[in-house]
C-alpha cells in the first residue's frame, strides 16, 4: 500500500537493514544501531525537498557557488520508541532542534493519552519530522501532528519504519497534507493493536525492557 503522500523506500540498504531489525535474534545493541541507520536513510529521503538559499564560499582556488538550508528543521520523536531515531538524522543535520512529545496508548481503548509536551509558545522551526518506528493504530501520530499544527509549524512530515494499513488510513484521513516516509507497510493490526508481522514492541527491543 503506497498511495498519495505515502512513500515507501525502495532502497536496498533499507530493505536489508529492516530485515535484520525484524529478526528475533537481533539483540538490543544491534537493534538500536539498526534503528539509527534506518532513520538516517529514511530521513535523507524525507528531507529531499528542503528549501535552499544561495551561499557562495571561497575555496583555496577561488569562489564557488553554494547553498545553505533556508528552513529550520525540528525533530519530534514520539516517546519513547521515537528516541532511537533521533541520532541518525541529527548526524546529517546537527543544527536541527529536538522537541519531545509523549503519548501512551490506553490498552483498553487503544487511544493515545498525552503525558509530555515541552514545546515553547511560538514555533521555532519551519519543518518538523515526527519520528516513530511503528505506525500502528495511527492515534499517536495524529495526536502529535495535531499538536504541531496548533503550534504553528508550516510543514510536517512523518518518518517511521513499519506501518499498518489501518494506521496509514487514520493518519492520511486526518492529515492528508502530511507525507509519510516509511520502510515498509505490513499486513494488519492484531487484536492488541500490534503490527503483524512487524517486529514486536520497538521500545522494549531498543531498551531491553521486554
Amino acid at each position: 500500500m503506497a498511495g498519495h503522500n505515502v512513500f515507501v523506500s525502495a532502497h536496498p540498504l533499507v530493505k536489508h537493514k529492516l530485515t535484520l531489525l525484524r529478526d528475533t535474534r537481533t539483540e538490543h545493541k544491534k537493534f538500536r544501531e539498526l534503528i539509527r541507520e534506518l532513520a538516517m536513510l529514511l530521513g535523507y529521503e524525507a528531507m529531499a525537498d528542503l528549501q535552499l538559499m544561495q551561499h557562495d564560499v571561497i575555496t583555496p582556488l577561488g569562489s564557488a557557488a553554494g547553498y545553505k538550508l533556508q528552513e529550520e528543521v525540528g525533530l519530534v520523536p514520539i516517546l519513547r520508541a521515537g528516541l532511537g531515531m533521533v541520532d541518525g538524522i541529527h548526524e546529517m543535520i546537527p543544527g536541527a532542534q529536538v522537541w519531545h512529545l509523549g503519548f501512551y496508548r490506553d490498552e483498553r481503548t487503544l487511544r493515545p493519552v498525552a503525558y509530555y509536551n515541552k514545546l515553547p509558545v511560538e514555533p521555532t522551526v519551519q519543518v518538523c519530522l515526527v519520528l516513530d518506528p511503528m505506525l500502528a493504530t495511527g492515534g499517536s501520530a495524529v495526536a502529535a501532528i495535531d499538536v504541531l499544527k496548533a503550534w504553528g509549524v508550516s510543514r510536517i512530515k512523518f518518518v517511521g519504519l513499519i506501518a499498518a494499513p489501518e494506521g496509514i488510513e487514520v493518519v492520511t484521513r486526518a492529515h492528508p497534507d502530511v507525507p509519510l516516509h516509511l520502510a515498509a507497510v505490513d499486513d494488519h493490526l492484531n487484536e492488541h493493536g500490534f503490527i503483524v508481522p512487524g517486529l514486536g514492541d520497538a521500545g522494549d527491543r531498543q531498551f531491553g525492557t521486554a
